[in-house]
């Protein structure tokens, strides 16, 4: 070959070389312009704050989906390439967060991250009354106290039991299900008490409510026997056991003389009873009064409402605290073997 079609040979070949630099140059332009677009704000001019709610469980595209319908971001597959490339993909938490269409998708992926949501937790205990739940949710910044305790009075709620209720400040003492809730910060005093009858209304399944009818009470008397139980014992073993010296009673319509009642008719809680508590006149005094008090004197957890439609089958009549000092009980069937164990537990102090 002469020097001539060498020549332009290497000709030929630098030009391809250099056209596939140009082509190079313009295809890493291009993606890098259209990477970098990606990730710009929806309306960078629009910074009005829009609360978006990713519930659990939801994946990278789904919540993409979520932020471009509620127009934060343009393209909900952006979204998800993005997640995807910045290795953000399965990170994201639940919550309800505060975005606006003027973030970018690198802020809005970093705040989902986070999980600094607009979400709160709270948990309430077994045994609490309505007044004794509204104050935790206050001291936590979550309700005003007097405005939950008017939407306790006065809400519209649509559950079955509440057609049950009576119509005063404690309706709905005892059917405010003790758990653990998740909600918004910006929760109305109507929702979380909605919530928390929800979750009452989940547990409390037809299968209780026939048990009850066919025990001959309805669910409302059911759920103040539950109370009454979840007072007097954290022993989850004995409930049945408490449940059935309630009934034993009521059967001979024997007074149930129990503290935690009274209790609820003192205007405040006392370590102690005295003789003169023992004499208020309330029809919560089941010192005084036979048969149940007129409602639920607290929250009780499934374990209570469980033991009160479902009692052991016993003869007993009585309890006192054991003298294991374990917070069982010794129960018995007669007045002097009652007095015997009550004998044994003071000895025990």
């Amino acid at each position: 070959m002469g020097k001539r079609n060498q020549s332009k040979v290497k000709g030929k070949i630098f030009n391809i070389i250099v056209i596939i630099s140009v082509l190079v140059v313009i295809l890493t332009g291009s993606i890098f312009y259209y990477v970098s677009n990606l990730g710009k704000p929806f309306d960078k001019n629009n910074t009005r704050a829009v609360a978006v709610n990713i519930p659990p469980g939801s994946g990278t595209g789904t919540i993409g989906q979520i932020l471009q319908k509620n127009r934060i971001i343009s393209s909900a597959n952006n979204f998800k390439l993005l997640s995807k490339m910045d290795g953000n993909d399965g990170k994201y938490k639940a919550g309800e967060y505060s975005l606006s269409p003027s973030m970018t998708i690198e802020q809005i992926m970093k705040i989902i991250i986070s999980g600094d949501s607009n979400t709160g937790r709270f948990t309430i205990p077994e045994g609490l009354t309505l007044k004794e739940t509204a104050e935790k949710l206050a001291a936590k910044n979550l309700i005003n106290k007097e405005s939950f305790m008017s939407e306790a009075q006065y809400g519209t709620f649509n559950y079955k039991f509440m057609s049950l209720l009576p119509n005063n400040a404690n309706r709905l003492e005892g059917f405010l299900y003790p758990e653990t809730y998740d909600i918004y910060t910006t929760a109305s005093e109507h929702e979380i008490i909605n919530k928390m009858l929800a979750q009452f209304d989940k547990l409390v399944t037809d299968e209780y409510y026939n048990r009850a009818t066919a025990m001959g009470y309805d669910m409302y008397k059911i759920i103040t026997i539950a109370s009454l139980i979840e007072k007097e014992t954290l022993v989850s073993s004995e409930k049945a056991t408490v449940a059935s010296v309630i009934y034993n009673r009521l059967a001979i319509n024997m007074p149930l003389q129990i503290d935690a009642a009274v209790q609820y008719a003192l205007p405040e809680h006392k370590d102690r009873l005295d003789y003169n508590d023992l004499q208020v006149n309330s029809p919560y005094n089941t010192y005084q009064n036979t048969g149940l008090p007129p409602g639920p004197i607290c929250s009780p957890g499934i374990d209570s409402i469980k033991a009160a439609l479902y009692p052991a089958d016993t003869n007993y009549y009585y309890y006192v605290l054991s003298a294991e000092k374990n917070g069982s009980h010794k129960f018995s069937n007669t007045y002097e073997e009652f007095l015997k164990n009550k004998k044994a537990y003071i000895k025990s102090l």
